[in-house]
């Protein structure tokens, strides 16, 4: 039998990430040749991989990388099968590295054909299969580019990106919070007309029935009645559809004994309040309408405004699981 050194089997496990006595077995099974053990290695993560490949790979750590000058951004999620793999310190280490080589990708197919130590990143993930014991595999892959580009990672299982029009003073604190929203929040598009119309009715018709089901349940129950809106989303409210409700917030101040004089003071905080009750699609889902976490007395696009001409261009998230 072929005998290794300490030193021999260190350099394998720090070019491998195996563990001591994978890294000797396959020295010996190489007879001492680096490269063959190399390929030992590669070939059982390679039986491992093929063994595991039906599994789930929910589990993992998201990682978010940002270049030099700010202008490109990656998140990725490097999943594996159990939480316990997932928070270890290596393998975050390695989805980290990972993040590194996807930065200077467009794709996720160049990112996984693009090399990693000699070997590409997709017979890295197979190696690593074999040193770790579970399935490994690039689950998310978003990249944004944009004049100013930021980042936000949750406990490396939420990586958000965020795009701005300019780097304006304090944009890394800027960016930085709406990349936050963006972990925290979930939104799926940054502002209502990104919507289909399809899409908006369809919606409006399925909250509204939900609502009238609860009523349904809540008068029976004595109880009151939630308010059924007419409308969902931003996109809905046409000048027509406005002008509409002003008439009837001016008939309700009326029949309420107000003074007219008094009216213009009162109607802005109505038409606010009816906007609100009207866009709740547009408060879930886009970035811009959302509540500020920071505030909630401001929407996010508010905030933004705060920080003078600039404006979010576009966000990513990538999520584990």
């Amino acid at each position: 039998m072929v005998k290794v050194t300490a030193a021999e089997v260190n350099k394998l496990r720090q070019a491998t990430g195996a563990g001591m006595m994978d890294c000797k077995k396959a020295l010996v099974e190489a007879e001492g040749d680096f490269d063959k053990a190399i390929d030992v290695l590669r070939k059982k993560g390679q039986k491992v991989a093929e063994k595991r490949a039906d599994r789930d790979s929910s589990e993992g750590a998201a990682v978010a990388k940002i270049n030099d000058d700010n202008t490109s951004g990656v998140a990725i999620v490097l999943g594996c099968e159990t939480d316990f793999v997932g928070k270890n310190e290596t393998f975050v280490a390695l989805a980290s590295d990972l993040a590194d080589i996807a930065l200077h990708h467009h794709t996720k197919e160049e990112f996984l054909a693009a090399d990693f130590g000699g070997m590409t990143v997709a017979e890295k993930l197979v190696e690593q299969t074999g040193v770790i014991g579970e399935k490994l595999d690039i689950t998310a892959f978003e990249r944004l580019d944009a004049p100013y580009v930021g980042q936000y990672v949750h406990i490396n299982k939420i990586a958000a990106l965020v795009g701005l029009s300019a780097k304006v003073d304090n944009a890394e604190t800027l960016v930085k919070d709406v990349a936050m929203q963006v972990a925290s929040m979930g939104a799926t598009t940054l502002s209502y007309k990104d919507f289909e119309s399809a899409y908006i009715t369809s919606e409006t018709e399925a909250r509204i029935a939900v609502i009238e089901k609860d009523n349904i349940e809540l008068g029976r129950l004595g109880k009151t009645l939630k308010n059924v809106p007419s409308y969902i989303s931003m996109a809905q409210l046409t000048p027509a559809v406005m002008a509409d409700a002003e008439e009837a917030a001016k008939a309700e101040l009326k029949a309420e004994g107000k003074p007219e004089q008094i009216w213009d003071k009162i109607l802005p905080g109505k038409m606010e309040r009816y906007i609100s009750d009207n866009t709740t699609l547009d408060q879930e889902q886009c970035l811009l309408d959302q509540k500020f976490i920071k505030d909630d007395k401001q929407t996010v696009a508010q905030y933004v405004k705060t920080y003078g001409d600039v404006a979010v261009t576009g966000f990513k998230r990538a999520t584990v699981g």
